[in-house]
């Protein structure tokens, strides 16, 4: 086979889609170049289609598939609404890392949404616990089971604007100056708080996402489905990464930044705020984000120390700490932005899901006894 490949003979020789193929691409196991003939093109690494070819007839046992596909394996859930591809995170054609620049909240559920207009997020109820708002809400709501999408969207904007409203955005306008006010921000500040809402809006079939559409595949109601994505974005290993990544920082400021990193790594912990699997060349989301932030003198020797440790680059719980920092932020606004910046994620798939009708229903493999 030809050490470079056109797509068109990638696709041919696997017998995939090219979304498949541009996974492999994300994921390292296929090598990708610019064509030097023609710049606008990719060509493949033949010798990297081949090993997958080969690794394909020697064949798989379902449960071993099925049980790749759960951590960073192949696609499992077909969507329209993002992915990462070549390192780059898409909303529905979009670079994010563009979109963000001039995106509104309002702007990316909009485009998530797949709507003609903007919705409006009116202020729903008191500021409180997230938890308990959305809880309160789906008491009343309706199934997702058998609604038309306006009514969906009805539902979903419904609930976002009760989250929105209960992590503090209360006021009227857009839903990153009513943060910039609650936190006292300039404009400087108010833009950083837009970009990021944008590039938090979606990820993919992240944990929380996950989560949401296998509620809404129940026929669950649509803040039910939001507080499930609320229930798996607290843990320590998703959006409260946040909170590990600021007790690192603490430590560093404590210790001093190689050494607290050194002990971090040492307790075999993964490192807070660096690295991500579908980023092996850095997070993009984060790039876009500390573009226009100043790292202060201890972020810097964190940034640093990691880099000499691991060789990883900061992602996005970093960029979020940068920004906490910058414009003196509460210690939880990591997770207040991520919450309400994924919203729109969330409620894009809960919609894409019912509309869809199935169930998401895997199967266990059990490892314990078997009565006689």
């Amino acid at each position: 086979m030809n050490e470079w490949l056109t797509r068109a003979e990638a696709l041919s020789a696997l017998g995939i889609r090219a979304q498949t193929l541009y996974a492999y691409v994300s994921r390292g196991q296929v090598g990708r170049r610019v064509d030097p003939l023609d710049p606008r093109r990719s060509l493949y690494r033949g010798d990297d289609v081949v090993a997958l070819i080969r690794k394909r007839r020697r064949g798989r046992r379902p449960a071993a598939i099925a049980a790749s596909a759960i951590a960073w394996g192949e696609p499992v859930i077909e969507t329209a609404i993002s992915t990462v591809v070549q390192g780059r995170l898409v909303y529905r054609g979009q670079d994010a890392a563009v979109w963000c620049e001039h995106a509104l909240f309002e702007d990316s559920a909009q485009l998530m949404w797949d709507l003609p207009d903007a919705p409006r997020f009116s202020p729903s109820g008191p500021p409180g616990d997230p938890f308990v708002a959305l809880a309160e809400l789906a008491g009343d709501a309706k199934s997702t089971m058998g609604r038309p999408k306006d009514k969906l969207v009805m539902d979903a904007t419904r609930a976002v604007a009760r989250l929105v409203t209960a992590l503090g955005a209360g006021g009227e306008g857009p839903v990153h100056l009513r943060l910039a006010a609650l936190w006292r921000l300039d404009a400087a500040g108010a833009k950083q708080v837009r970009r990021a809402l944008a590039l938090l809006a979606d990820h993919e079939l992240n944990p929380s996402t996950f989560a949401a559409r296998v509620a809404a595949s129940t026929g669950a109601s649509i803040p039910a489905c939001l507080l499930a994505g609320m229930g798996a974005l607290s843990g320590p290993r998703h959006g409260g990464a946040g909170l590990a990544l600021a007790a690192l920082a603490a430590e560093a400021e404590r210790d001093g930044a190689g050494e607290a990193v050194d002990r971090w790594l040492a307790s075999g912990q993964l490192l807070p705020g660096f690295g991500h699997t579908l980023y092996p060349s850095g997070d993009p989301r984060a790039a876009a984000l500390l573009r226009d932030l100043t790292l202060d003198p201890l972020l810097e020797q964190l940034r640093r120390a990691a880099l000499e440790a691991t060789g990883r680059l900061p992602n996005i719980d970093f960029a979020l700490l940068a920004l906490t920092r910058q414009f003196g932020l509460p210690a939880r606004s990591p997770l207040r932005l991520f919450a309400v910046g994924r919203s729109i994620g969330w409620a894009a798939h809960a919609i894409e899901q019912a509309l869809d009708g199935a169930v998401i229903r895997p199967r266990a493999r059990y490892t314990g006894t078997v009565p006689d």
